[in-house]
């Protein structure tokens, strides 16, 4: 989304396995997205940890096999009818809806709940809209 950017961390490598390896040293979890009869776990009955780093792969071939041997779990979304897949962007965001939702339950749960993750959220600094507006020009 326009502006995104300035509040999610992220970065551009070369490697997608040594970008793997190095969120998993700094104690990411890391799963793919992605159809492997036999080991990826249904999307609703996976527990996705947190912090988690989400591999998509490409519409045509998918998550590359020694990325997908790398990661720490492998999700598929349940499909139905003709296809296998859907769009990288909305497997993307269907998985990451399914990971905030289970982290609300689990901060519920733990006594936080949704109130305070939202008021986390807003602390974070905010660029005034005009300036927002002027670079999306």
């Amino acid at each position: 989304a326009l502006g995104a950017a300035e509040y999610v961390p992220h970065e551009r490598s070369p490697s997608t396995l040594a970008t793997v390896r190095g969120l998993q040293a700094r104690g990411v979890a890391v799963w793919a997205a992605e159809t492997c009869p036999g080991r990826s776990v249904d999307l609703r009955e996976a527990a996705l940890p947190q912090p988690l780093a989400l591999v998509l792969g490409n519409e045509l071939i998918g998550v590359d096999t020694q990325v997908l041997d790398a990661c720490d779990g492998v999700v598929s979304i349940p499909m139905f009818g003709v296809k296998n897949s859907i769009n990288v962007a909305t497997a993307g965001a269907i998985v990451l809806w399914e990971a905030l939702r289970q982290w609300e339950v689990s901060a519920e749960a733990e006594g936080a709940g949704l109130g305070q993750m939202r008021s986390q959220r807003a602390e974070r600094p905010r660029p005034e809209r005009a300036e927002a507006s002027r670079r999306a020009r």
